[in-house]
């Protein structure tokens, strides 16, 4: 992670921050996205736009910054824009902010489904701007240890992954009225999440192995790596467990090497995920390690998962 080049750059950048606006003013745009983008040394917050502009009102009464009558308007006055939006309308606005030159920090996943996905990540691609995807167990320092632990990959065929995730946030809580979460469920949720730390970990994903969907929302999938590991995975959002049961483990010549919690809340870990992106935006920097081209490759699995489940 970028933690120490971006500290370094930080007395270069205080007097020239990056203008960035947020698109959406949902509960996670209240709990993670605004308490970050508005408390970050390097940004400087402009303000809100969404479709709903009482809403966008009241966000910005609480934390600073203007509602916009028009994401044309917000557009205009940033270098960086937050969406902290549905899978489906970022995949419908994300493109074109792209093409307007701005950066982009993005939900995942990328889109509703793998088509809404590609859209982002080609314009992306095609405007040759810097993007961040909202992963933020990537910049948890507990995850990062486990990781550092493993060592580089790929693993061999003698090393097996195992990720548990389950969860009643979509039976309750700030969460469980979202539509789509409520119609696509854990695997688009918190799928990408638990693929990238495996991806990470054992090396690329090669292929789906075999995959199972029973209720209540519980996913069981088998994955093949590039080096010859394997890893299997459980996920739902939909059973009464709380807290959230979360555990991942690798094991092999390399050792047992566990991850039973996170360290760190989300808006640390999105903190540390725009340092990343500031430090991206100087000349000759490497672009963030999580951008939409990874968010995709993300999508991409859980395309083939669903698939390989009927």
């Amino acid at each position: 992670m970028m933690r120490g080049p971006g500290h370094v750059m930080m007395t270069a950048m205080t007097s020239e921050r990056l203008r960035i606006g947020l698109v959406g003013a949902g509960p996670w745009a209240w709990r993670v996205h605004a308490p970050s983008l508005t408390q970050h040394p390097w940004f400087r917050f402009q303000g809100v736009w969404t479709r709903r502009p009482e809403a966008a009102g009241d966000l910005c009464d609480e934390f600073g910054g203007r509602p916009y009558r028009t994401l044309d308007e917000l557009v205009d006055d940033t270098d960086v824009i937050a969406f902290a939006v549905p899978p489906a309308v970022q995949a419908e606005l994300a493109p074109d902010v792209a093409a307007a030159g701005r950066h982009l920090v993005l939900e995942k996943p990328l889109g509703e489904d793998l088509a809404g996905a590609r859209r982002v990540a080609d314009a992306v691609a095609a405007a040759g701007v810097h993007s961040t995807t909202v992963l933020v167990l990537r910049f948890d320092d507990a995850v990062l240890a486990w990781l550092d632990g493993i060592g580089p990959g790929p693993a061999g065929q003698d090393t097996v992954g195992v990720a548990r995730w389950l969860s009643g946030s979509l039976l309750g809580g700030p969460y469980h009225r979202s539509a789509w979460r409520a119609e696509h469920g854990a695997l688009l949720d918190i799928g990408p999440h638990v693929i990238d730390l495996l991806d990470t970990a054992l090396g690329p994903v090669t292929g789906v192995d075999m995959a199972r969907r029973t209720d209540p929302d519980v996913w069981r999938v088998g994955l093949a790596h590039a080096g010859g590991a394997r890893s299997t995975m459980t996920l739902s959002l939909r059973l009464p467990v709380d807290p959230t049961e979360m555990e991942f483990g690798v094991f092999g010549p390399a050792g047992r090497h566990v991850l039973r919690a996170r360290s760190d809340d989300a808006t640390t870990c999105y903190g540390r995920m725009l340092d990343e992106l500031a430090f991206a935006v100087g000349p000759g920097r490497p672009g963030p390690a999580v951008d939409a081209a990874r968010a995709l490759r993300l999508q991409e699995i859980v395309d083939e998962i669903r698939g390989a489940a009927g």
